[in-house]
């Protein structure tokens, strides 16, 4: 959403259910002004329960969220 601290409440969803962000990008989204997706790559899976919170967390924040990956650990 196009508001002041979107970001900032977007990765918060990750803070409160104690997951690591490893990586997080920004590409322009081409359609509009100033309207950008941000990639980004955290500790666990998907089918964690605290994973799959932060992700419910974060479509109440976001206008578009997908999942590209989820990988298990396999250390």
């Amino acid at each position: 959403m196009d508001k002041v601290g979107a970001l900032h409440h977007g990765l918060a969803a990750f803070r409160r259910n104690r997951i690591n962000l490893t990586k997080i990008e920004s590409r322009p989204s081409k359609r509009k002004a100033w309207e950008y997706f941000f990639f980004i790559d955290c500790d666990g899976h998907i089918l964690d329960r605290r994973v799959a919170k932060a992700i419910e967390m974060l479509e109440k924040e976001c206008s578009f969220v997908k999942v590209l990956g989820s990988y298990p650990n396999t250390e």
